[in-house]
């Protein structure tokens, strides 16, 4: 070998030992989580949305469909009836029309297979009792709720992706004080086949699990917001271990701990999701999910306008975002008195609604960048939250 050849091989060598020595400095809450192609931000739409004929209701269409947005549904409650009154008789009358609203705004549309009709939980068949909507089929009907799982799928073929259940409702039991993670998880195996029986590309993911922390706890899953309930953990850990599979996993959560406190500030509280995010990632190894998110402020008499909300909630979502999170879906986008979390639009049941509210315009952009893949830094400064992806930014001020 020639000298220049043995001069060229070293060079080599240490471009590579170089490249690794800075790969290997990098903190590990700069690593990422792998991500599905599509829309990374989303919205979970709920009883009131922009689903009307009004002009409000059209601004707001338009608004959602100006951005790569994902559209989450359940299959009964929070904007839809009962789709099985009775075993075997179908009604799908009001999810077909909350599913074409998805078709008007969204490329990405997500269910979210919730909750269960009435004969599949002890009650009468034909009748709807709107007070246990969140109690879950008993263990006899598991088999025919994975069935209406299934039928769901076949019905709306374009949809790729089902969220099993919401936050585990109805399976806590009292007399272990934790939650019945393995009916759960018996049932989440069932539609898991069913759904995938019925359309073979579909994308599955469960437990759907809050993920509830205290500020003093410190648990396998912690930072300096506290820790997630070990309970909680032990739930998830189950579930993977049981399942017989899944394509993402799925929680939801506040930045304020279950003692209601904001550790370090609601902005400073807001790195719990990002650490949450990664945490579960080199936990499960699957992409994560974030059903619904709840960013808390310092002032709770806050209105869903506020700008501060708006600010925080930016914050949070472009940590997340980060942190590499797959799905990020905001729960009820839309604006109403009963409910203070961030909203993107006014309440579209007035005349002059259906107007974008403070978060609106950022949300848009981070949808954007965070679909093109390009990384994005967040800054916050007690006044403002700036959010940058190095071609261009967006900020919110309070």
């Amino acid at each position: 070998m020639s000298n220049s050849a043995t001069a060229d091989r070293v060079r080599k060598v240490l471009v590579v030992a170089l490249s690794l020595a800075v790969l290997n400095a990098l903190p590990a809450a700069a690593k990422v989580t792998p991500r599905h192609p599509g829309p990374v931000l989303g919205v979970s739409h709920t009883q009131f949305t922009a689903d009307g004929l009004s002009a409000a209701d059209q601004r707001a269409r338009d608004y959602l469909a100006s951005a790569p947005i994902a559209g989450n549904q359940h299959i009964m409650g929070w904007g839809a009836l009962n789709p099985e009154p009775a075993p075997g008789v179908f009604d799908w009358a009001s999810l077909d029309h909350r599913m074409e609203l998805l078709k008007q705004t969204t490329a990405d549309p997500v269910i979210t297979l919730c909750c269960a009709p009435d004969w599949m939980k002890g009650g009468r068949a034909g009748q709807t009792d709107w007070t246990r909507i969140e109690a879950p089929p008993v263990e006899k009907h598991f088999d025919d709720f994975a069935r209406l799982a299934g039928a769901v799928a076949a019905r709306y073929p374009y949809v790729r992706n089902f969220l099993v259940w919401n936050e585990l409702k109805g399976f806590f039991d009292l007399d272990r004080n934790t939650w019945d993670i393995e009916a759960y998880t018996r049932l989440y195996n069932k539609v898991y086949l069913a759904v995938k029986k019925a359309n073979p590309q579909a994308r599955i993911g469960g437990p759907y699990m809050v993920m509830i922390s205290w500020a003093e706890d410190r648990s396998s899953m912690s930072g300096p917001w506290g820790g997630v309930e070990q309970r909680i953990v032990d739930s998830i850990d189950y579930w993977m271990r049981h399942k017989v599979g899944a394509d993402f996993i799925v929680v939801d959560g506040s930045n304020a701990t279950r003692d209601e406190k904001l550790p370090g500030g609601d902005a400073a509280a807001t790195q719990k999701f990002a650490d949450i995010t990664r945490q579960l990632y080199r936990r499960t190894g699957l992409p994560v999910w974030w059903a619904e998110i709840y960013p808390e402020v310092e002032d709770d008499s806050l209105p869903a306008d506020s700008p501060r909300r708006a600010a925080i909630t930016l914050l949070a979502l472009a940590r997340m975002v980060e942190a590499g999170a797959e799905k990020i879906l905001l729960w009820q986008p839309q604006a109403d008195d009963g409910f203070d979390s961030v909203a993107l639009w006014s309440d579209t049941r007035v005349t002059d609604g259906g107007r974008p509210l403070p978060l609106a315009a950022a949300f848009a952009w981070l949808a954007r960048a965070a679909e093109a893949g390009r990384p994005v830094t967040s800054e916050f400064d007690g006044r403002s939250v700036r959010v940058s992806d190095g071609r261009s930014s967006v900020s919110i001020s309070f």
